[in-house]
C-alpha cells in the first residue's frame, strides 16, 4: 500500500514520526533500489551517550580498559568546548543491524540518518564480500558479552593490575594480531565461547610438552639444522599474527591471560575489514541516502524546507578540502560518493570518453544493479582501480607529483591526458592498497634450545624503518608477554641487509 502526504512539517519529531519514515524509506530502499539488509534496530540516544559509544570502537558492549575512558574524557573536553562536533549517527556491523540516532537530530535528520545507516551501510555490511568472508554479525554482541564478563572475573580473582597488564601489551599489538590472508576466514564466535574450556585443557597440555625442557644457555649439540626446521615448522613459523603466536606458545603465560589475548586478538580480527572499504562504505551510504531523500521529496513525503535540509547536510559531508586548507588526503566521503554517482551517470548517459574507459557498463541502463553488484564484489583499492573515470579526476582537479630528494624541483609527471588518467588512477588505487598500511613483521624463529630468545623481523619498505620510540614500548610490551629476550631485526627488503636491530627483555 502507497502512502501520500508529508510525513512530518518542521524540525520536531517522536517516534510515531520515525515509525512512518522507517517505512517510507525501507519502501523505497527494498523496491526501488533493491537493497538487501539485516535486520534493523533503531536507538535514540544522548549527546554523552553517543561519546560512550566512541570511546568502545562503535560498540555497545565493550569490556573495561582505562584507555576508554581517557578516550571518553579526551572526546567529551573537545565536544563541550566546541572543538569537535558528534556524528549524527553510529552505526554497528551487526545481526540485526544497530543503528544509533542523536536525540538532538531533527526530523529530517533523523530520517537522513535511517536512509544513510539502516540501509546504506547496512546493506553493504550484509553484501560486501569481504565483509562476508571475515565478519560474523549474528555473534559479535554475544561474544562482546562474553569478553567483558570473561575480563571482569579475571578482575575479580587475578586483580585489576594483572589483568591491566595483559590488556595493555595485547592493545599495543593488536595491529599484528590479525590474519590478512583470504584462506583464515571469519571465525564461529558462538563455537568461541563454547569451546574455550576445552581449548584450555588442550593448549595446556600441548603448550606443556612443547616447553618441557629449561633453557640450557647454550644450543645442545645434538639440536641439527633438519630438528631445528622441524620445530619451526611445528611452531608455524615465520608468522605475522603476534598475538595468535604468543597466545598458543607464550611460556609463561597463564591459561586465562591467553584467553584475553585470544579475545584482544578475535576483535581486532572482527574490525580488520572496515579499513579497507572505508571509501566503498560511505560513498554507498552516502549516495544511498542522497537517492531515497530525493525519491522523498519527489513523491510529496517531505517538502522544500526538508530537502533543503538534507542539501545542506549532504554538502557539507562530501566537502573536499584543499591542500591549503590542512586535507592531506581525499575524504572518503566525498569521493565515493562522486564515484558512485558517475557510474549511475555512466550507465544512464555515457559520453564517448565514458564508452572508451568503461565499455562494459556504459549505457547498459542498469545503474542500480551495477552499483549494487561493485558494493558487493569490490575493496577500495580494486573498485577506484576499475571505476575511477577522467571525469572525476577532472573534477577533483587530480594530478601526479614526483618528489625525488636528487633535484631541487618537484616534478608533475600526470596530467589530464591518456596515459595521464591511467597514472594518477593507478596511484590513487595504491593509496588505498592495505599492503601500505600495515608492518610487515613476522616471528621467524625462537631458540627453544638456548634462552628461548624470540626474533623477528621487519620488512622494511624503501628503508623505512619504525619510529624509535614507538617501536622500544612495543617490543616491551611483546617481550614481556614472551616473558624471554626478543629481539627485532629491520631487514632493507631489496638487498637482504640488516639495517637496525633491537631488542626487549631479559639479556
Amino acid at each position: 500500500m502507497t502512502h501520500t502526504g508529508l510525513l512530518y512539517q518542521g524540525a520536531d519529531w517522536n517516534f510515531h514520526i520515525i515509525r512512518d519514515c522507517y517505512n517510507a524509506i525501507e519502501e523505497i530502499a527494498e523496491k526501488e533500489l533493491g537493497l538487501d539488509v539485516f535486520p534493523n534496530r533503531i536507538e535514540v540516544i544522548t549527546s554523552e551517550q553517543m561519546l560512550d559509544v566512541y570511546t568502545a570502537n562503535g560498540m555497545p558492549i565493550n569490556y573495561h580498559h582505562w584507555s576508554y575512558g581517557k578516550r571518553f574524557a579526551g572526546h567529551e573536553n573537545a565536544y563541550r568546548r566546541g572543538l569537535m562536533g558528534l556524528a549524527y549517527e553510529v552505526v554497528i556491523n551487526s545481526n540485526p543491524c544497530i543503528s544509533y540516532l542523536m536525540e538532538e537530530n531533527s526530523a529530517t535528520m533523523q530520517a537522513l540518518v535511517i536512509a544513510h545507516a539502516a540501509f546504506g551501510h547496512n546493506h553493504f555490511f550484509k553484501n560486501n564480500r569481504l565483509f562476508q568472508e571475515w565478519t560474523d554479525p549474528s555473534q559479535i554482541l554475544n561474544y562482546l558479552e562474553f569478553a567483558r564478563g570473561y575480563i571482569s572475573r579475571c578482575e575479580e580473582i587475578h586483580g585489576q593490575a594483572a589483568v591491566e597488564r595483559v590488556l595493555d601489551a595485547a592493545h599495543a599489538l593488536q595491529g599484528q594480531g590479525v590474519n590478512r590472508h583470504s584462506g583464515s576466514r571469519h571465525i564461529d564466535l558462538k563455537d568461541e565461547q563454547a569451546r574455550a574450556r576445552e581449548r584450555r585443557a588442550y593448549e595446556d597440555s600441548s603448550f606443556n610438552d612443547l616447553w618441557r625442557t629449561l633453557p640450557q644457555g647454550s644450543e645442545p649439540e645434538h639440536s641439527g639444522n633438519g630438528e631445528r626446521q622441524a620445530l619451526r615448522r611445528r611452531l608455524g613459523l615465520p608468522e605475522e599474527n603476534i598475538l595468535y603466536f604468543l597466545e598458543k606458545h607464550a611460556p609463561r603465560l597463564a591459561p586465562w591471560e591467553r584467553e584475553i589475548i585470544r579475545i584482544v586478538r578475535l576483535i581486532a580480527q572482527y574490525f580488520y575489514p572496515q579499513p579497507q572499504l572505508k571509501l566503498m562504505n560511505e560513498g554507498c551510504a552516502t549516495w544511498v541516502h542522497d537517492r531515497i531523500m530525493s525519491r522523498l521529496h519527489e513523491k510529496g513525503r517531505i517538502d522544500d524546507a526538508a530537502f533543503m535540509e538534507v542539501i545542506h547536510s549532504t554538502t557539507n559531508v562530501i566537502a573536499q578540502f584543499g591542500y591549503e586548507q590542512g586535507s592531506t588526503s581525499f575524504n572518503p566521503y566525498a569521493l565515493g560518493f562522486a564515484m558512485m554517482k558517475d557510474i549511475e551517470r555512466i550507465c544512464t548517459d555515457p559520453t564517448e570518453e565514458d564508452r572508451r574507459w568503461q565499455p562494459d557498463i556504459a549505457g547498459n541502463g542498469d545503474a542500480y544493479g551495477t552499483l549494487r553488484h561493485a558494493w558487493a564484489e569490490y575493496r577500495d583499492e580494486s573498485f577506484v582501480l576499475q571505476f575511477l573515470s577522467p571525469k572525476v579526476m577532472r573534477d577533483f582537479r587530480m594530478f601526479r607529483l614526483l618528489d625525488d630528494t636528487r633535484d631541487p624541483y618537484l616534478l608533475v609527471d600526470a596530467i589530464h591526458d591518456e596515459a595521464g588518467y591511467r597514472d594518477i588512477r593507478r596511484t590513487v588505487a595504491a593509496s588505498y592498497d592495505p599492503s601500505t598500511w600495515y608492518t610487515e613483521i613476522e616471528i621467524v624463529d625462537v631458540d627453544t634450545f638456548g634462552d628461548r630468545t624470540l626474533r623477528l623481523e621487519h620488512r622494511t619498505k624503501s628503508g623505512q624503518v619504525l619510529a624509535d620510540n614507538d617501536m622500544k614500548l612495543t617490543l616491551n610490551a611483546l617481550a614481556d608477554l614472551w616473558g624471554y629476550r626478543v629481539v627485532l631485526d629491520e631487514i632493507d627488503t631489496p638487498t637482504g641487509r640488516v639495517l637496525l636491530s633491537h631488542e626487549a627483555g631479559q639479556a
